[in-house]
């Protein structure tokens, strides 16, 4: 794969978005660097064009999100004829051979997806090194909080990445499809992840790709952002991707935590953002179904493997 880029959603992040940019920017190997302006209204849109002239810019009208504003940048690529791209985030900062390390497991190991060691910023702490999702219907990044002395350096198959760090080969995304634009933040690459192992496509770890990241760092300055987009995408991912008999076998574990979910924001005091995200989410439910339809016939693997790679214990605590 000679031709990369580098995809960073960006909204109303202008005072974190230097650091980024300086980090990919020096990155060992040559790549494009795709920044996707969201609408902000911080003038990060000037502030880039300004200081970074050498970067690609996509410039939508309204924000769309993190799905919608990275599928906007996908476009970008393949008019670039790019052969794999990375996502991400404008509040973490790449190592210098976090891209070439992502590609050299992209490449050992045939994956369609490869994850990065993300970990906090300025601390040792881990972030993720991939995702779990649970047979209760949640999704949670693996080894979160943890601090980090190379326990997970010798697992490299994962069930998913973090959309924040990770790469995504060009030739995945042609027969999987691109983020699904409905979640808006939140579970999207869960999603993406869950359908590519549907499809048969590999997902690894790159664990000398390392990046640093600050937690919330956008999704933090809007209340109760997280817990609106967590209700409603929830049931997305389970309702698109659990095959099979699975469906039915698992669903009264993933309405359990879910109840779990809302009685823990319900006296957390985020009742009516969760309410909302609950709401929305059963609007969408038909149209959910109809996907799941044509994900399910399209899949390649067995629903044994699908299970074998299932979290089978209790998610982190709420």
């Amino acid at each position: 794969m000679k031709n990369t880029a580098v995809i960073v959603p960006n909204w109303n992040g202008k005072e974190i978005l230097g650091a980024c940019l300086d980090s990919l920017l020096s990155q060992s190997i040559n790549c494009t660097i795709i920044v996707v302006e969201n609408a902000s209204t911080d003038g990060s849109l000037d502030y880039v064009k300004n200081r970074y002239p050498e970067v690609e810019l996509v410039v939508n009208k309204k924000n769309l999100g993190f799905a919608g504003g990275v599928n906007s940048g996908i476009r970008k690529a393949l008019e670039l004829k790019c052969d794999a791209l990375a996502l991400f985030n404008n509040d973490a900062i790449a190592d210098k051979n976090w891209l070439k390390e992502l590609l050299a497991i992209a490449e050992k190991d045939d994956a369609g997806i490869v994850a990065c060691k993300f970990k906090k910023i300025k601390s040792e702490e881990i972030d993720s090194t991939g995702d779990f999702y649970s047979i209760f219907g949640l999704p949670f990044p693996r080894g979160r909080g943890k601090k980090d002395i190379g326990q997970f350096d010798h697992d490299t198959t994962i069930f998913g990445a973090s959309g924040g760090a990770s790469l995504y080969r060009v030739k995945m995304l042609k027969e999987i499809g691109q983020f699904d634009e409905d979640y808006f933040a939140y579970f999207e690459d869960v999603d993406i992840s869950f359908r590519a192992q549907l499809s048969g496509w590999k997902i690894a770890y790159a664990p000398k790709a390392v990046a640093h990241h600050h937690i919330g760092g956008t999704s933090s300055k809007i209340n109760g952002f997280a817990t609106y987009q967590t209700a409603k995408n929830f049931w997305f991912v389970y309702t698109k991707n659990m095959p099979g008999y699975l469906y039915f076998k698992y669903l009264p574990l993933a309405i359990y935590w879910y109840y779990r979910m809302f009685a823990a924001r319900l006296i957390k005091g985020g009742f009516i953002a969760f309410a909302k995200g609950w709401i929305v989410g059963i609007l969408f439910t038909p149209k959910k179904m109809l996907q799941r339809i044509a994900i399910q016939r399209k899949r390649k693997v067995s629903i044994k493997y699908i299970d074998s790679i299932l979290y089978h214990g209790r998610p982190p605590k709420i």
